[in-house]
This record gives C-alpha cells, structure tokens and sequence, in this order.
C-alpha cells in the first residue's frame, strides 16, 4: 500500500540525561508514514517506540534529524506552530486513558473539540466509537475499554489528519483490546485516517499495512504486511 506520503522523518536522534546516566533513546531513526495506512511499531520496553511516538506527535524534539509533515519540517518551527500542529493535525490516544473524572464522557470529548477550527458532532463520534448511549456517564462508571473509546472519540473531535497510539490495549482486557483494535482497524480502513499503533504485543502487527520493529533507539526491520488479517481474528 502508497499513497500520498505525510510523514517523513530523517535520522532522528534523542538522548536524555546526562554523564554516567545518559540514555540514548533513538539513533538515527528514518522513516516514512503514508495517508490513510494503518502502521504498527513494535519494540519491548526501552527500544525507543515511544519517543519516536512523542516526536512526531511534536509533543518533543530531537537532538538532531527532521520531521517533515506534508513536506514542512516541524523541527524549525517555534513552539507556537508546534501547538498548532499538535491540537490541528495530530490525535493521540494512551494506555491510560486520561479523562477528567468530574466530567462527563461528553465533556471530556467537548472539552477537545472547543480547541479546534474544524470540530465534529460529538454526538456523532460516540456514535463512530459505538458508545452513544454513554454521552452523559462519568469515567468511574464505564469500563476499561469504554474509557478508551471515550479517548478515542476525544482524538478524534478535532478531526485530525493521524491518530497516534502508545499501548491502547496495555491497560485493558483481552476482549476490550480486541474491540479497541477493530475500532482503530475502522478508522483506517473504512474512514481514511492515518493510524500509528505502537505496541510491544507482536500480533497487533498482522493488522497493519506494515510493520516497524525497533530495538535500542534503532529501526531494525521495516516490513510490508502483504495480508492484513482482520483485528477481530487476532489472538494474544
């Protein structure tokens, strides 16, 4: 699968600390992400997944490299614009979900898209994420995989052009995962977005359209999925 390339980084690198506990995190990380693909990375703990996963959200910088988001690199701009990038262009959703507990579901995802030019229903999201009947709960009453519905609904009210996902199943049951999964699976499939799922669970990969494998701030395998399965086929 190529389509229109949207993001594209060059020989990323991130070292945090300093002296004796200095940690390298990336090393010359390049890589491409096309329109509307569903992309997994993989890596155990420590293998820099995530910290790829926070620079292209701008949500970090590199030491050095570029990032280049339609063609624009997002490693010169000010803070301003790396703002506007992340509440614009950017949708993220975490293991832990994230949601204020004195609101509703529907105030938390309201909460998002105020903060956007270009909103959508959030009647409508709940609808997508197939919570409707959940608008007016608070988190403590939902369950796991609710809650992470709720965020995904909450990265979506801002209608953003790539969802970034760091561990969406980590906190949740199997079955809720495998619901998660065929959520993120719709979104790319059926309504275009591009998806980044970033995950130490090796299966998630059969899903995707490819697969990056990292160990030790290191991409050590791109590969092309010529199959995708179905995520609701998917056993962990």
């Amino acid at each position: 699968m190529r389509q229109n390339l949207l993001i594209r980084t060059e020989h990323l690198n991130k070292t945090y600390g300093k002296g004796e506990g200095q940690v390298r995190a990336l090393s010359d990380v390049s890589l491409e992400i096309y329109e509307g693909e569903l992309l997994t990375i993989l890596g155990s703990s420590g293998s820099g997944k995530s910290t790829l996963l926070n620079l292209l959200g701008g949500m970090d910088r590199p030491d050095s490299g570029s990032i280049f988001f339609e063609g624009r690199d997002l490693c010169v701009q000010n803070d301003k614009a790396l703002t506007r990038y992340r509440r614009e262009q950017v949708g993220f959703v975490f293991q832990s979900f994230n949601l204020i507990a004195e609101l509703t579901a529907r105030e938390n995802v309201a909460l998002t898209a105020s903060d956007s030019k270009n909103p959508k229903m959030v009647e409508q999201l709940f609808a997508l994420v197939g919570i409707g009947d959940k608008l007016n709960s608070y988190p403590p009453q939902l369950s796991g995989g609710e809650q992470q519905r709720v965020s995904i609904a909450r990265a979506l009210a801002k209608n953003p052009r790539v969802l970034l996902c760091d561990e969406p199943t980590g906190a949740l049951d199997y079955e809720s995962g495998k619901q998660i999964l065929q959520q993120l699976e719709q979104l790319a499939r059926v309504h275009g977005r591009t998806v980044v799922i970033v995950t130490h669970t090796q299966e998630i990969g059969r899903m995707s359209d490819r697969i990056i494998r990292m160990r030790s701030g290191k991409i050590i395998e791109e590969r092309v999925v010529k199959e995708p399965v179905r995520a609701e086929v998917i056993e962990w």
